[in-house]
C-alpha cells in the first residue's frame, strides 16, 4: 500500500462546510504519484505512460477542513497492458471515500497501449490489495 497525507485547504470547502466532492479525485491522483514514477521516472509528460480509462468513487462520510486526510492506494489487479487501483480516503478513523481507478500503459508516440514491463509489474504486485 502507498500512503500520502493531504492537508485540506479552505478553498476546497464548500458552502455546506465540508470538502467538496470534486476535490476527492484530485486527492486520489496525488496518492498515485509513486505509481506514476514507476512508469515515468523523470515525470516528463513527453514520455508519460499512464492514461486513465475509468474511475469510480463511493463517498461514505463527510470530510472537513482543519484535519489532515490520509490517502491509501493499493494495486487491485495487474493485466497485460492495464492496472486497476483500489483507493481509500481516511480522516481521523473514518473511511470517507473509496473507489477504483483503471489505467492503461500507453505509448503516446505510437498511440497504442503497451505491455507492462516485468520490473514494473513486480513493483506493482508488491502493493496488491
Amino acid at each position: 500500500m502507498f500512503k500520502s497525507t493531504i492537508e485540506p485547504r479552505v478553498s476546497e470547502t464548500d458552502g455546506v462546510g465540508h470538502i467538496n466532492n470534486t476535490v476527492i479525485p484530485v486527492w486520489l491522483e496525488a496518492g498515485r504519484n509513486p505509481i506514476f514514477k514507476l512508469f515515468t521516472p523523470d515525470d516528463n509528460f513527453a514520455n508519460w505512460k499512464m492514461i486513465i480509462i475509468n474511475m469510480n468513487i463511493d463517498y461514505t462520510s463527510q470530510i472537513y477542513f482543519g484535519v489532515n486526510v490520509e490517502i491509501r492506494t493499493w494495486v487491485n489487479k495487474v493485466g497485460n497492458t492495464s492496472l486497476q487501483l483500489y483507493e481509500e480516503v481516511w480522516q481521523k478513523d473514518t473511511l470517507c471515500a473509496k473507489g477504483t481507478t483503471t489505467y492503461v500503459n500507453y505509448n503516446l508516440e505510437k498511440q497504442a497501449s503497451e505491455r507492462i514491463p516485468g520490473k514494473i509489474r513486480e513493483a506493482l504486485e508488491a502493493h496488491l490489495y
